[in-house]
C-alpha cells in the first residue's frame, strides 16, 4: 500500500498521474481489509503494538481509498473540496499514528514504530502540500518509501523466522511475547487491548466536525462522510471484539458512539438532495445522554479515567440537543474539539498500560478497593465473570447494548415525521442503526451464549426497526403501500405473540418487555392503516422505552455487581424439566481438565453424558456401568438397525483379548486409530472383557461390534478416566446429528446427566463406518462413508496387504 502511494505522490507533478484515483481507492479498499484481517488474527495470540498498528492503517486507508474513488469519479469536483475531504483523517492518523510510534519505541517495537513514524510524517507533509505550494509532494513520497523498506524488511524477518523453523529472527521481527497476568482478558478498559483503536476512532469522527470550528477546512462537504462512516464501520467491528475480550461496558460504549458516526455522516449527505440543513429530535439526544451518564458511572467503578471520558460524550449530547441543526453548529463542534484531545489522550494511557510494566495511574486500584469496603455492593470478579446460559462462549454478554437501543429506536420514533419532507428529521440513523444494526448483534451475541428465546427476540425486533425505519422515516411509505405495510405488521406481531408467550417461562422483565413491544407494533399497524389514534405511538413507545430502560439497568447491574440489585424476576410459570427456568444439568466447559474429571466422575457413578469428539456431540456411557449403558439406549430410543458402538482411547484397554483377534485386524487398528474411522469387528468373547454384562446386547449386532479410538484429546483424557465407553449420536434416532452442546440438552433434555461444552463441532459429517469383518481375506466394506473418504481407507490396508 505504501508503495502504491509512493508512486502516487512521486507522479502528482506530472499532468496524468501514473495510477488513476479510482484505481488506487480500490486498491487501498482491498489492502485495508487484508491489513484488518492481520490485526484481528494476530490479537488472539498476542496483544502488542502490531495490532493497534494494522487496524489504524486499515480505517486510514479505508477512508482515504473512498476518498479517491469519490475524486476520481468527479463527486468532488474542484481542489478545495478534495483538501476539505482528506485533512481531517490526516490530521487525525498524524497525531494518532504518532503516539502509536512512541508506545512502539518505548516498548522495545522498533520496527513497528518506524512504520507508524513514517505514515505520521506523510500524512502531516500531506496537509502542509495541500495548503502551500512551498511543500512538494516528493516528502509525502519519501516517507511511504521508508515504510516500504521497514516493510520489506520486516517481511523478510518474518520469512526467514518461519523457514528455519524459529531459528532465526532478525532484530526487531520477532513478535514473540511471554504472556503474563496483565494479558489476560479482563473486564476492565485497560485489559481490552482494541480500546486504543476504539479511542483513535472516536478521534477520527471529532475530527471531522472539529476542523471546520477552528478553520482548519473551509466547510463540512460529501467527501467527509468516508471518515465518518469508515470509523462507524470499524466502531461496530470493535465492539465485536471488545465483546470476545470479555469488556461489556467498551463495547457498550464503542456501540453507542458508532451510532453517533453514522449519524453525523447521513447529516453530511442530506444536503446533497435537500437544500436545508436537517434537525435533530431533542428527547432522544437527551435519552442518549442520559445512558451515556448511566455507562458512565458503572465505567468509573471499573476505572475512573475511562468514566470521567465518557463525560465528554455526555455533554456532546446534550450540545446536540441544545442545537436544533446539531452536527452543523458551534456547541456541538466545539464538543467534538474536547472529545479529539481527550480521545488522544486515552489514545495514549490504554496503549503505554497495555505494552508496559509500569502503568500510568487510572484509578482502578483505588476504586476497586473501596469498594472492597462496602458490604452491600461487591464487584463481580474471576474466570467466571461471563460465564454463559449453557456453560461455553467466546463473546461477552450483549444484552446491556440490546436493551439500550431498544431505549434510542423507542425514543426516536417519538418524533412526528413531515410526510411531505420525512428525512427532514434526523430519525433514521437512531432507528436502523441503534434498534437494527445493533440489536442484531446483541442477538447474535446472546445466541453464542446459548440464550435461544433472547436472540430470537433480539432479531426480529432488530429486523422490524430496520424494515419499519426506512419505510417511515425514508420516505419509503405512502398510500399505495399502506396495505402490504400491515400485512407485514401482522406477520411480525403472530411471531412476538409467540415469544410474549414464551417469556411467560423466562422471568416477568421479559415478560413485560416482549409484551411491551406488542403495544409498539400495534401502533405501526395502526399508522400503516391510518387509524392511529392521537398520543397512542407516544404512549406505547414511551411504555416500551422506559421497560427497556429497567431492563438496561438490571442487566448493568448484574453484569457488574454480585447479587442481584435490580433482579429479572421469576417465571411467571413454573414447569418442571426443559424451560423451567432452570436446569439439573450440569454444562461444563471442555478447556477445564476439572470438567472433564466432572464428567468421569458422573459416567463412574453411573450416568450418561454428552460429549464433544473429533467429529459430532455423542452420547456416553461407562461399559462397566450396565446401569447406564441400558440408560443411554432407552434415552436414545435406540432403533435396532442403529446399535451403539464401542470407543477406547488405546488398544492397551484391548490388550488382555489381544489373542482373540487376528494379527491382520489388529495391526489395521493400530494403523487405522486415532481417527475418524469406526471400524466394525467379528463380535467374540473379548466383549465379555469390558464389563457389559447384559447390557452388551445393546451394543453392536449379535455378529459384531463397531469399535474406534477418536482423534481429540478431551474425549481420549476422559476415556482414560473411566475405561471403555459404549456410544451413540446425541439426538433421537432419525434426526439430524448434533453439531453444538446447547443442542445435546435441547434434544435429549433432563435423560442426559451433564454435558461437556465446546462449542461448534469442528466437524458437521459423522465418522466413517468400515466393515472389517472379511479383513483376512483382503476384503473391507463400507457401511457409512463419513468425513474420511474411502481411497484413504484403503491405502491404510494396502500398505499392511502388500507391504
Amino acid at each position: 500500500g505504501s508503495l502504491l502511494l509512493a508512486v502516487r505522490f512521486y507522479s502528482l507533478p506530472r499532468a496524468a498521474p501514473l495510477i488513476p484515483s479510482t484505481a488506487l481507492g480500490v486498491l487501498l479498499l482491498i489492502l485495508s481489509s487484508l491489513l484488518a484481517y492481520a490485526g484481528i488474527r494476530r490479537s488472539r495470540r498476542i496483544a502488542s503494538v502490531f495490532l493497534t498498528l494494522c487496524l489504524t492503517i486499515s480505517v486510514f486507508w479505508c477512508g482515504y481509498g473512498v476518498i479517491l474513488i469519490l475524486g476520481g469519479q468527479g463527486v468532488l469536483n474542484n481542489a478545495g473540496d478534495f483538501r476539505d475531504a482528506v485533512v481531517p483523517g490526516l490530521v487525525t492518523f498524524t497525531l494518532a499514528l504518532l503516539i502509536v510510534a512512541v508506545v512502539g519505541f518505548l516498548g522495545r517495537e522498533v520496527t513497528l514504530a518506524m512504520v507508524a513514524s513514517a505514515v505520521s510524517l506523510a500524512s502531516a507533509h500531506e496537509v502542509a502540500m495541500l495548503y502551500s505550494t512551498a511543500f512538494g509532494s516528493s516528502a509525502v513520497a519519501c516517507n511511504y518509501m521508508v515504510v516500504c523498506l521497514v516493510g520489506g524488511y520486516f517481511a523478510l524477518g518474518r520469512i526467514l523466522y518461519f523457514l528455519s523453523r524459529e531459528k532465526i529472527a532478525l532484530p526487531g521481527t520477532d513478535l514473540t511475547e511471554s504472556k503474563t497476568h496483565g494479558q489476560v482478558q479482563s473486564t476492565s478498559g485497560s485489559g481490552n487491548h482494541f480500546a486504543a483503536v476504539g479511542l483513535v476512532l472516536n478521534m477520527l469522527s471529532a475530527s471531522v466536525f472539529g476542523c471546520r470550528l477552528l478553520g482548519v477546512t473551509g466547510k463540512l462537504v460529501m467527501g467527509q462522510v468516508p471518515w465518518l462512516w469508515a470509523a462507524g464501520i470499524y466502531q461496530v467491528g470493535i465492539c465485536i471484539l471488545s465483546y470476545r475480550a470479555m469488556d461489556v461496558l467498551m463495547a457498550t460504549f464503542f456501540g453507542f458512539t458508532s451510532i453517533l458516526k453514522f449519524a453525523g455522516g447521513y447529516c453530511l449527505l442530506y444536503p446533497v438532495w435537500q437544500p436545508e440543513e436537517p434537525s435533530f429530535p431533542t428527547p432522544f439526544l437527551v435519552v442518549f445522554s442520559i445512558l451515556f451518564a448511566v455507562l458512565a458511572v458503572f465505567l468509573t467503578l471499573k476505572s475512573p479515567v475511562d468514566g470521567l471520558y465518557l463525560l465528554f460524550y455526555v455533554a456532546y449530547c446534550i450540545a446536540l440537543a441544545c442545537r436544533p441543526k446539531g452536527f452543523f453548529e458551534g456547541g456541538p463542534q466545539g464538543v467534538d474539539v474536547a472529545i479529539f484531545v481527550a480521545s488522544a489522550l486515552m489514545t495514549l494511557i490504554h496503549l503505554y498500560n497495555g505494552k508496559a510494566s509500569a502503568k500510568i495511574p487510572t484509578g482502578k486500584d483505588a476504586m476497586k478497593a473501596l469498594l472492597a469496603r462496602s458490604s452491600s455492593l461487591k464487584l463481580r470478579d474471576g474466570a467466571d465473570l461471563h460465564a454463559p446460559y449453557l456453560g461455553y462462549s467466546k463473546y461477552a454478554d450483549a444484552e446491556v447494548l440490546g436493551y439500550a437501543c431498544s431505549v434510542l429506536a423507542s425514543f426516536a420514533l417519538t418524533v412526528t415525521g413531515d410526510p411531505q419532507a420525512p428525512l427532514a428529521t434526523v430519525v433514521i440513523p437512531w432507528v436502523v442503526v441503534a434498534g437494527g444494526i445493533l440489536k442484531l448483534l446483541g442477538g447474535s451475541v446472546a445466541f453464542a451464549r446459548g440464550k435461544t428465546l433472547e436472540s430470537s427476540a433480539f432479531i426480529l425486533y432488530g429486523v422490524l426497526w430496520i424494515i419499519w425505519g426506512l419505510t417511515r422515516y425514508g420516505g419509503l411509505y405512502g398510500t399505495t403501500r399502506s396495505f402490504h405495510a400491515a400485512v407485514g405488521i401482522v406477520a411480525f406481531m403472530l411471531f412476538n405473540g409467540f415469544i410474549v408467550l414464551c417469556t411467560l417461562f423466562l422471568n416477568i422483565a421479559w415478560f413485560f418487555y416482549s409484551l411491551a413491544f406488542f403495544l409498539i407494533a400495534v401502533s405501526f399497524l395502526l399508522d400503516a392503516i391510518h387509524a392511529l389514534p392521537a398520543g397512542y405511538d407516544i404512549a406505547a413507545t414511551l411504555i416500551f422505552g422506559l421497560v427497556s430502560f429497567y431492563c438496561f439497568l438490571s442487566a448493568l447491574f448484574n453484569s457488574i455487581f454480585e447479587g442481584s440489585c435490580l433482579p429479572m424476576g421469576r417465571p411467571i410459570v413454573q414447569l418442571s424439566g426443559v424451560g423451567g427456568g432452570t436446569t439439573k444439568c450440569l454444562h461444563l466447559p471442555a478447556r477445564k481438565a476439572s470438567s472433564v474429571k466432572k464428567i468421569a466422575d458422573i459416567l463412574k457413578n453411573g450416568g450418561t453424558c454428552g460429549i464433544p469428539t473429533d467429529t459430532v456431540y455423542v452420547l456416553v456411557a461407562a461399559c462397566n456401568r450396565p446401569d447406564a449403558v441400558e440408560k443411554a439406549h432407552q434415552s436414545k430410543r435406540q432403533a435396532q438397525d442403529r446399535p451403539m458402538s464401542l470407543w477406547i482411547s488405546s488398544l492397551k484397554q484391548l490388550e488382555p483379548a489381544k489373542h482373540l483377534f487376528t494379527p491382520l485386524l489388529w495391526d489395521f487398528m493400530e494403523a487405522a486409530w486415532p481417527s475418524p474411522i469406526s471400524l466394525v469387528v467379528p463380535r467374540g468373547e473379548w466383549v465379555d472383557f469390558l464389563g457389559m454384562k447384559d447390557s452388551a446386547v445393546y451394543v453392536g449386532t449379535p455378529q459384531s461390534v463397531a469399535i474406534r479410538i477418536p482423534d481429540c484429546s478431551v474425549t481420549t483424557h476422559l476415556i482414560d478416566l473411566v475405561g471403555p465407553i459404549v456410544v451413540t449420536s446425541a439426538n433421537p434416532t432419525g434426526e439430524a446429528d448434533t453439531t453444538h452442546h446447547n443442542q445435546v440438552y435441547a434434544k435429549l433434555g433432563d435423560k442426559v446427566d451433564a454435558v461437556l461444552c465446546a462449542g461448534p463441532s469442528p466437524e458437521n459429517i459423522a465418522s466413517t463406518v468400515v466393515d472389517c469383518t472379511k479383513i483376512d481375506s483382503g476384503n473391507i466394506g463400507f457401511f457409512r462413508v463419513g468425513i474420511v473418504p474411502k481411497s484413504q481407507v484403503k491405502f491404510i490396508l494396502i500398505l499392511f496387504l502388500f507391504p
